[in-house]
């Protein structure tokens, strides 16, 4: 900004100008020239002021423009998206699953567990699979350097894989809780629920290494592993890796395969979704 003063009979008069310094070659110095006059200081219409300043902002990152207009005394440190996050953790509490995870899988005897880390780490990675889709190792990444997730500066692969372990005891009880109040939230109607099966496939040469699963698919106990009915060969019917050779409904018999299903309302929402290895078949579905 350059400001230049102008006497009259009232007094001094202070005009505003947006200029910009050239070196002049003549001069030997840089010379000031004017770009756009705002006219005088007492008179300044401070709202164009302000849509010049905002049409301006949108040339520079958003980091870089609340840089430009902070104070001096601040200093600017980093900027991250909070919307997307923001709403999906509204929605979760909205649907009490935080409250949830609070209270499923509690020792029955002696102190009770501190869940508001793991309820956290599992908001964030459910948020992760909204927004940006990615492995536990990129999850934990984005949360710590890509987006604010409420209650969750920081995170690691190793407290994704924690709170994955905790959810695999309590997921019965879990699903089922979520499920009641998804149901009387959306005053669901689900006394008849629609069911279907599809494939995909994974660009991969080789399938996962087979381990052993019961008739629905879930990986047994190791002392489970070995089943009592193999067969004479000694192949197990229900070894199996999660992605393996099966029928393609895309054609592509040639990839590792895995089986979606999804059961939904009259009205088409979905309610639950699983997912299983190809070659096993489940409770009459294959």
């Amino acid at each position: 900004m350059k400001t230049t003063k102008r006497e009259n009979k009232s007094g001094t008069v202070r005009y505003l100008h947006l200029a910009h310094n050239e070196w002049d070659p003549v001069k030997g110095r840089a010379v000031p020239r004017i770009l756009f006059t705002f006219g005088r200081e007492d008179d300044l219409d401070r709202d164009a002021v302000k849509r010049l300043v905002a049409s301006l902002s949108r040339l520079l990152e958003p980091g870089e423009a609340l840089a430009s207009t902070a104070a001096g005394d601040l200093e600017f440190v980093s900027s991250v998206p909070f919307g997307g996050t923001y709403v999906l953790d509204h929605l979760w509490r909205r649907l009490k699953i935080g409250r949830i995870v609070g209270q499923v899988g509690q020792p029955k005897r002696g102190r009770r567990r501190d869940m508001s880390a793991t309820e956290r780490v599992l908001f964030s990675m459910v948020a992760n699979r909204a927004l940006a889709p990615s492995s536990k190792l990129a999850a934990a990444d984005w949360v710590t350097n890509d987006v604010h997730v409420d209650g969750l500066p920081t995170c690691d692969d190793d407290a994704c894989y924690r709170a994955m372990d905790w959810l695999h005891e309590v997921q019965d009880d879990l699903e089922k809780r979520v499920f009641d109040e998804v149901a009387n939230l959306l005053n669901l109607e689900v006394d008849l629920l629609f069911f279907d099966t599809t494939s995909t496939y994974f660009e991969l040469e080789e399938p996962d290494e087979p381990v052993a699963r019961d008739d629905k698919g879930r990986l047994l106990p190791a002392k489970d592993a070995t089943p009592a009915d193999a067969d004479a060969s000694g192949d197990a019917p229900d070894q199996a890796g999660f992605r393996t050779f099966g029928k393609s409904k895309d054609s592509r018999d040639d990839l590792p395969q895995i089986v979606i299903g999804m059961a939904v309302t009259r009205d088409g929402i979905p309610v639950r979704v699983w997912s299983w290895p190809n070659a096993v078949a489940i409770d009459g579905f294959s």
